[in-house]
């Protein structure tokens, strides 16, 4: 799985970054935050992942096992997104286990 992970990281990077450039290209920066809540669609997913994100910051800071600094996932959740942060921090608990 240690891989699969990394893959996810990896896609997960590169695709919401793809897109977040292609609207930065064809947008002003200031149209970036106004645009999340644009209907009511796009209010939803974006709902959703601020509440999925924290979840899965509450899952990493009160993780009793030891494991990753969260911190690393947290900044790459707000920069990258979850679906880069994620894949990153499973992988990295996969790979403590070896």
């Amino acid at each position: 799985m240690k891989n699969v992970y990394l893959f996810a990281a990896i896609i997960g990077a590169a695709l919401p970054m793809y897109f977040f450039w292609k609207f930065l290209g064809d947008s002003a920066t200031s149209d970036f935050i106004p645009a999340l809540f644009v209907n009511g669609a796009t209010s939803g997913f974006t709902v959703d992942l601020f509440i999925s994100s924290f979840v899965f910051w509450l899952f990493m800071f009160t993780r009793q096992q030891p494991g990753p600094k969260p911190w690393l996932y947290v900044a790459l959740n707000l920069m990258i997104g979850l679906s880069c942060a994620l894949p990153a921090y499973l992988y990295a608990l996969e790979k403590r286990k070896k």
